[in-house]
């Protein structure tokens, strides 16, 4: 299992997002974008509450850009 490592510039950017409740865009490698704020985020995965106030879980690998 990879270290959550909370020092790294991306994992402190996020959290950024999360404690300003910051809305974001997120395009996947499936070409698909989502707009929505985060919740919460893991060495895994992010989640991310969309505009219909729906939780989505989403891996890290899966993302393009944030």
């Amino acid at each position: 299992m990879t270290e959550f490592d909370t020092g790294l510039p991306s994992v402190r950017q996020v959290q950024k997002y999360i404690k300003e409740q910051q809305k974001i865009v997120i395009q996947l490698t499936t070409q698909e974008t989502i707009t929505g704020q985060v919740l919460w985020q893991d060495p895994q995965c992010i989640c991310v509450s969309d505009q219909s106030e729906q939780s989505l879980l989403i891996w890290r690998q899966a993302l393009i850009y944030n």
